[in-house]
């Protein structure tokens, strides 16, 4: 009989698994034992176990893709066998769930096509444009037309208050202004009814209501809100303007200030035009972009030959972005970290430890053969015996109550390709130094090579972090919950130091103890990092 096999939960914290690779495919023969896939978790890539005999019927899940936990994964049973009414079983639901959404959403579209409302032949509608990358809502500062007033291509609009600055918006349609929908000192959505430019006399009654009603179809060919939402920051070519309109007034102050629109200098500058050369059209003798574009320079005689002619430059270059799917590693981290460091009260308290005697005291020990400690090793046994002397620094929060271990389970922070894994090294207290040595060199590995179990990767109540080793002297890191608190370790540095009244060169390690201020007051952490630091600077202590 087929058997549906389910998409596992490999770690206490995984809610989806993608599928890294097939080991198997439709048709192959498959022994209790064998590898089906490699899935990848929250935390790790593992190898997916068949503890089932027969042949692979189907794959419910393709490589690179991801499915929630008890999702279906594949079906197993005998060659042949026909598995549709499994097959039929796992899908129904979802089926039955998006027959519902569509019928709803169909529902919507009608409701929304009943009450839109078509935009009359040569009618503009204008929308609060995006003016930085970062604006969600524009509040208009001063209106600089008024309904009925006539509108050209570069006239003015309105000044518009963003997030970052008070920037004027140009106009870059012509017409007659018949509405306005944000008043002056009010603010809008991006993307929402700014104003309606159109022909004069034409009846926008209609289209003010939809707003109103939210069925206002600013989708019309003649002002799509794409391109209004983008005409501030990127300049298309439009139909040259022929104008018999000559302006005479001067384009500048006494001051030498050029008035001339946004649009217009960032043309010029892209073209290497002087804006002092151009004749304005617009309003008292304002440059506009045609202007710029119709603009042919004219060659100057210079009488100083000492004159150097100066060129502008637009430098030019592909810019290019490439968005990657984040792994469930990637978001889980993100996740964890995110909720570690908004809902924990972090502090930080750092320290300077002398590692003469610890230099001199690994020496000694490395010189044993088969032996090999490193300071990291000192560091994360010295760590479980201050937290010996330390409980409150052992603890995990819970809104009702604080709970104390009396275990000491050390996590030791490892990055991978895809991130960051903690490894646990359980009842750290209780090992020695090379026992701890050599229990962090094989859960590394492991992380390392995906080999790593979920129950090697959890109940810590402590954390270490050390950046040691890329020469970073020191850091502060963010408390992987449960714990209460994390150590950054940093690089070992020479440097001078005074002892017995001389300076002397010593070497130096820093350390950064981030603390859950719900669980871990200010004093508390001092003590523990004194501990701490008394026992990496007297190894033999660590012994007794």
């Amino acid at each position: 009989m087929a058997t549906v096999i389910n998409m596992p939960r490999l770690s206490d914290t995984m809610e989806e698994g993608v599928v890294a690779s097939w080991l198997k495919k439709v048709g192959d023969k498959i022994e209790e034992g064998d590898i089906l896939a490699e899935i990848e978790t929250d935390k790790a890539t593992m190898e997916f176990e068949s503890f089932h005999e027969g042949t692979l019927l189907h794959i419910g899940v393709q490589e690179g893709d991801g499915a929630p936990v008890d999702t279906l994964l594949a079906i197993i049973g005998e060659e042949g066998e026909d598995f549709s009414t499994l097959l039929n079983g796992s899908t129904s639901a979802s089926e039955e769930t998006k027959q519902e959404e569509t019928t709803e959403a169909n529902t919507e579209t009608e409701v929304v096509t009943t009450a839109a409302v078509a935009i009359p032949e040569g009618t503009i509608v204008v929308t609060m444009p995006r003016l930085s990358d970062t604006m969600e809502e524009g509040t208009v500062a001063s209106w600089l037309k008024s309904v009925g007033d006539k509108i050209e291509e570069g006239d003015i609009l309105a000044e518009i208050e963003t997030d970052k600055a008070t920037m004027e918006f140009e106009s870059f349609n012509e017409g007659t202004l018949l509405f306005i929908g944000v008043q002056v000192g009010e603010s809008a959505p991006v993307d929402s009814l700014l104003a309606i430019i159109g022909n004069a006399g034409t009846d926008v009654s209609a289209l003010v209501e939809a707003h109103k009603n939210g069925g206002l179809n600013s989708d019309a060919p003649a002002a799509p809100k794409a391109e209004l939402a983008k005409e501030k920051v990127k300049p298309t070519a439009t139909k040259a303007e022929n104008t018999e309109k000559k302006v005479t007034s001067s384009n500048t102050t006494k001051g030498g200030r050029v008035f001339a629109s946004p649009l217009a200098k960032k043309i010029a500058t892209d073209k290497g035009i002087n804006l002092a050369d151009v004749n304005g059209s617009g309003e008292n003798g304002r440059i506009v972009k045609k202007d710029v574009e119709n603009f042919t320079p004219v060659a100057k005689a210079s009488n100083d030959s000492a004159n150097t002619a100066v060129t502008s430059f637009a430098v030019a270059g592909e810019e290019k972005t490439e968005e990657v799917k984040n792994s469930s590693m990637r978001k889980a981290i993100a996740k964890a970290l995110g909720n570690s460091k908004f809902t924990a009260p972090h502090f930080y308290l750092n320290i300077e430890v002398d590692m003469d005697n610890a230099i001199a005291s690994r020496k000694t020990i490395n010189a044993i053969p088969d032996t090999k400690v490193s300071f990291n090793d000192m560091v994360v046994k010295a760590t479980a015996m201050a937290l010996v002397k330390h409980p409150q620094v052992n603890t995990t929060w819970n809104d009702n109550v604080t709970k104390y271990h009396s275990h000491i389970n050390v996590g030791v922070a490892v990055a991978v390709d895809e991130g960051l894994v903690v490894p646990v090294i359980k009842h750290t207290n209780a090992l020695s130094l090379t026992q701890i040595g050599a229990s962090v060199r094989d859960l590394a590995g492991k992380a390392r090579n995906k080999k790593i179990q979920p129950a090697e990767m959890s109940g810590s109540t402590f954390t270490v972090s050390n950046l040691g080793m890329f020469g970073i002297e020191s850091f502060t890191s963010i408390i992987n919950q449960p714990n209460s608190a994390i150590l950054s370790v940093g690089a070992i540095v020479q440097k001078p130091v005074v002892k017995d009244g001389q300076i002397v060169v010593g070497n130096i390690m820093k350390l950064s103890l981030a603390c859950d201020h719900r669980t871990v007051d200010g004093a508390v952490g001092a003590q523990f990092l004194q501990t701490l630091k008394t026992f990496i600077e007297n190894p033999v202590t660590m012994l007794a």
